[in-house]
């Protein structure tokens, strides 16, 4: 949810694709998901960020997974079916960026489960 005084502000994070690291300056409030769409990051997202998938999977660093609220149970339910899920696994789609997250790196796996035909580029939303 996007707090009034921070509506238009923008914070500094990275994406890690393929071990290249893609600085992005990112809306607070918008999802770790929205972000990358904005930004031209192939973060698949084949739900549209409804909480009905794990391709938005994104791994995290322990102490910003500790910052974070805990995920709910459905978040955890898609994480346990997640390519490569760790104990640091959220969705792009569940996690807000805020000041907190300024200078965060969201690394993107190299695979995700999806049932997408080859050749399959994510667009955004």
């Amino acid at each position: 949810m996007k707090n009034a005084d921070d509506t238009g502000k923008k914070v500094c994070v990275f994406y890690e694709v393929a071990k290249n690291i893609i600085p992005v300056n990112a809306f607070i409030g918008d999802s770790v998901l929205e972000t990358a769409h904005k930004n031209g990051i192939e973060l698949e997202g084949a739900c549209e960020g409804s909480l009905a998938c794990s391709t938005c999977h994104v791994i995290l660093g322990e102490s910003v997974y500790k910052k974070l609220k805990e995920p709910s149970d459905k978040e955890y339910d898609l994480i346990d079916q997640a390519f490569g899920s760790t104990r640091t696994s959220r969705l792009g789609c569940q996690v807000q960026i805020s000041k907190d997250l300024e200078q965060t790196t969201f690394i993107i796996p190299r695979a995700t489960r999806n049932m997408a035909v080859d050749g399959f580029k994510p667009k955004p939303h």
